[in-house]
């Protein structure tokens, strides 16, 4: 599996200068690791543990941009437009 720079994907998204932990971090550090695993579960078809932690890990993600959608719209929508998530 490849591995990813958590600290750059924390300051890409994040709202203000302290922030790692808002809603918007979440999303993006979440969607850097699936696209990863997704990578990974390509080439290894049958490694049923690591799509399972995928499965958790979409799941994760779709509430907490559930929530970001109930919160604070504009945020949401900027936030799927910049991460090129799906509705």
């Amino acid at each position: 599996m490849a591995i990813y720079d958590k600290a750059s994907v924390i300051s890409e998204n994040r709202i203000n200068d302290k922030d790692t932990g808002s809603a918007d971090v979440q999303v993006a550090i979440l969607t850097t690791r699936i696209n990863l695993l997704t990578e990974h579960l390509k080439k290894s078809v049958k490694d049923h543990s690591s799509r399972r932690g995928l499965i958790t890990m979409v799941s994760k993600r779709r509430k907490l941009l559930d929530y970001l959608n109930r919160t604070d719209k504009t945020r949401y929508e900027n936030l799927i437009k910049k991460l090129n998530i799906r509705k």
